[in-house]
């Protein structure tokens, strides 16, 4: 029985990367060197775009094309793409009434992460018993982006479990970073920032502990963080359906900020997506709130947060918070130091048990035998399984014998908690919410800026050793707080050196984790990103504040990736 299963986990990885190997072989009129006016349609503002396919000035098959071509030289380098939808793409664009070239979005190519389901495609999530389950209808996401004008053209890559800062599974393959091929672009909505970083126009992924803001830091691109009930989610594919402790919620990701503002305001302004999915709050773009954050004159309260308490951010992280903070500072914002504010370490305790309340049983129940499993959420699974007296022996062992109190508390209940011991657990996420809630209006802050993670990209494997540092984002999934990402900087060897008095045997499990693989000489050139967080469904001011932070950051705003280096 075992060896069947192993058995059929090989021929389906062996098929499915035969066939997107023989979709994109096939697909002659995507090969070739970008033109000139691809590069122009690459980089023409969105709403120029957009009005010209409503005015049939633009083919928005060329777009696809050119987008397309793209696409597919960014696999080459980067193996960011799962399922390629272009021939049904051409076909949608063809067929009159399927895709609304008069919507918001018209004509406008969305990539989509791989659980996203579309019809006549599988969605594997990067595991092989998934492999064959197309579906005949789309999901409701995908068909509110077909009425809005948009063109679904790629799927692209994750992690199995989707628990992971990187991305790689059996079934595709490993993604790697456009910036540097030894590390990760992020996970788990890593190809989709592989792909916006090389030159793709807007994404969609989902997020349950940093999965949209860490790709975009990693690998440097732009996205927010979507509180529950703003973006339609129903219609995936998952890798832990039914778990609601700390819920997953899918939000877009773009290559730039004009992109990612102008895409959400589209779909939360015109598209009414309540109406596709009953998940979501009948609650539209709201453009005042935009415009009074966005108002250079309006003074914003911001504050800062060095440290989530449990790692201390690498000093590439450091400077780049520190660019954000000048860059506000010099437009009159007042920034205010986080002090006081509730435990971190506790949210990421708590956070922790309640996205693997099931001991990490759901995630591992798809997975065949002998299938490869991430490395991060191998120990996880590894340490959930433990016999009860070992895990208290071990508990024991770290608190007392090692002495590291931070690791000790996240192993100490990491097991399968009972129905009685879940609802406790949620029952102190409520209280732990209000908590912030009373501080932040205490302190009267518009904003709060921070490192998105710890460290740049982490390079592959690397979540063995840095699963549990991901306090950074994971806090503001257990709050369910608006949050986004823009990149800020790149790594600097000379500047971003750690001390010479620098000792990680010093340091706690977790941190020790993280700066194993932090290393200036060998990050160089990787993206550095900065985090702005506001409260629960205020994705309006988030990306307000986000364009005021790009914008005083002048000369010194992030530069992309030159479209001239993909041929």
């Amino acid at each position: 029985m075992f060896l069947l299963d192993y058995l059929q986990y090989r021929r389906d990885c062996r098929f499915k990367q035969a066939e997107r190997a023989s979709r994109i072989e096939s697909l002659t009129a995507y090969h070739g060197s970008l033109t000139a006016a691809d590069k122009e349609t690459l980089t023409r503002p969105i709403e120029e775009l957009v009005a010209s396919v409503q005015s049939g000035t633009v083919n928005p098959v060329q777009v696809l094309r050119t987008y397309g071509k793209l696409a597919l030289k960014a696999h080459s380098r980067t193996n960011c793409l799962t399922e390629i939808l272009l021939p049904s793409a051409e076909k949608w664009l063809a067929k009159e009434g399927e895709i609304n070239l008069q919507g918001p979005l018209a004509g406008i190519p969305v990539s989509l992460k791989d659980t996203v389901v579309v019809a006549g495609y599988d969605t594997t999530v990067g595991y092989s018993a998934f492999v064959g389950n197309k579906t005949l209808r789309d999901g409701p996401m995908v068909r509110m982006l077909k009425d809005a004008g948009a063109v679904p053209y790629v799927k692209t890559n994750c992690p199995i479990t989707l628990l992971s800062f990187e991305s790689t599974n059996a079934v595709w393959g490993r993604c790697t970073n456009p910036h540097n091929a030894a590390y990760s672009p992020g996970g788990s909505t890593g190809g989709e920032s592989a792909l916006l970083a090389m030159g793709g126009r807007i994404g969609i992924g989902s997020d349950v502990a940093g999965s949209v803001r860490v790709p975009a830091h990693f690998a440097g691109c732009y996205s927010i963080r979507c509180s529950t009930g703003r973006w339609p989610k129903v219609g995936i594919c998952t890798s832990m359906p039914g778990q609601e402790g700390v819920p997953s919620v899918y939000s877009p990701m773009a290559r730039t900020l004009g992109d990612l503002t102008y895409f959400t305001r589209a779909v939360l302004g015109e598209m009414r997506p309540w109406t596709y999915d009953y998940t979501v709050h009948p609650l539209p773009w709201r453009a005042e709130i935009e415009e009074e954050f966005g108002d250079v004159g309006r003074k914003l309260r911001v504050g800062v947060l060095r440290t989530d308490g449990v790692v201390d951010p690498s000093p590439a992280c450091v400077r780049a918070l520190t660019m954000a903070e000048e860059a506000l500072r010099s437009q009159g914002c007042e920034i205010v130091e986080v002090e006081g504010a509730p435990d971190m370490y506790e949210g990421l305790r708590l956070a922790s048990l309640l996205l693997n309340a099931d001991g990490c049983q759901m995630f591992e129940s798809f997975r065949r035998f002998g299938e490869w499993l991430d490395p991060g959420a191998a120990q996880m699974r590894r340490l959930a399984g433990l016999w009860t007296p070992l895990r208290c022996l071990y508990y024991l062992w770290v608190k007392y014998v090692q002495r590291d109190h931070i690791w000790a508390g996240l192993v100490r209940n990491w097991r399968a908690q009972s129905a009685f011991e879940n609802w406790k657990l949620v029952s102190q996420r409520e209280v732990y919410r209000a908590r912030w809630f009373e501080w932040w209006n205490e302190q009267g802050l518009d904003v709060i800026i921070s490192p998105p993670n710890a460290t740049p990209a982490v390079p592959h494997d690397g979540m063995r050793d840095a699963v549990s540092s991901c306090g950074y984002t994971f806090l503001f999934n257990l709050l369910d707080y608006s949050a986004g990402v823009l990149p800020i900087t790149h790594v600097d060897k000379a500047l971003d050196k750690l001390p010479a008095s620098f000792n990680s045997k010093k340091l706690h499990r977790v941190a020790r984790g993280a700066y194993k693989h932090y290393d200036a000489e060998r990050m160089h050139g990787l993206p550095v990103g900065v985090q702005v967080v506001g409260r629960r469904l205020e994705e309006e001011k988030v990306l307000a504040v986000m364009k005021r932070l790009e914008d005083a950051l002048g000369d010194d705003k992030y530069q992309l990736l030159d479209l001239d280096d993909l041929d």
